[in-house]
């Protein structure tokens, strides 16, 4: 008997740096997986439909929020982002850990749904550095970048409630604070006792649900 997949919830301001580290875990863990959310905006670059988003019109991203589709959806910067509830449900039944990829807003609603999931929060070490980050990508105008900042302020002041955050100023100590996170979570004793007991013979333990 495998134990079930784990959730890794994933936010950050914009230009903190979050998709690299992402990218990153996943190179040292090739069996941890990245969920695809549903988002109505455009492609950027060398985006590709189904692996970095699923890229849906307003009126589809509409008829599945009222379906009931969407585990969590948020509306951030005038385009529309979701994560079917599906995606989760699959990966957990066949032990699949998933990275989630997804603003602040999104993760606040999967708490208050005490969705099983480890919260993990990328955070810039400053305003001004990620300012200079925003304006080297130049790809937003100075109007935007201004409201990116104005958003990541509000969104710092919800990191307090993760399970864990990460600094990310030098990529490597990130990549390996992050890497470190998933091995932990990965011993967990709530995780780990029931496929060890089943194939040791070990008794079952209180608390500890199957």
């Amino acid at each position: 008997m495998e134990r079930q997949g784990i959730l890794y919830v994933v936010s950050a301001p914009s230009g903190a740096g979050k998709t690299t580290l992402c990218d990153a875990v996943v190179d040292i863990y090739p069996s941890l997986g990245q969920s695809v959310s549903f988002t109505t905006r455009q492609r950027r670059g060398n985006e590709v439909d189904g692996v970095d988003y699923h890229f849906v019109s307003r009126e589809r991203f509409d008829a599945m929020v009222a379906g009931g589709e969407f585990v969590e959806w948020a509306e951030v910067h005038g385009n529309c982002y979701g994560t079917a509830l599906a995606t989760l449900r699959q990966a957990q039944q066949q032990g699949r850990d998933i990275l989630l990829d997804i603003d602040v807003q999104g993760a606040a609603q999967l708490k208050r749904q005490h969705l099983p999931a480890v919260f993990v929060f990328i955070a810039p070490p400053s305003l001004d550095e990620l300012r200079r980050r925003l304006a080297g990508r130049a790809t937003d105008s100075e109007d935007v970048i201004a409201a990116r900042l104005e958003n990541a302020r509000g969104e710092l002041e919800q990191a307090h409630w993760y399970d864990y955050i990460i600094i990310n100023d030098q990529l490597d100590a990130a990549v390996a604070s992050f890497a470190a996170v998933i091995a932990a979570e990965r011993c967990r004793t709530r995780l780990v006792y029931t496929t060890l007991r089943h194939r040791l013979g070990l008794p079952a333990a209180a608390g500890i649900q199957e």
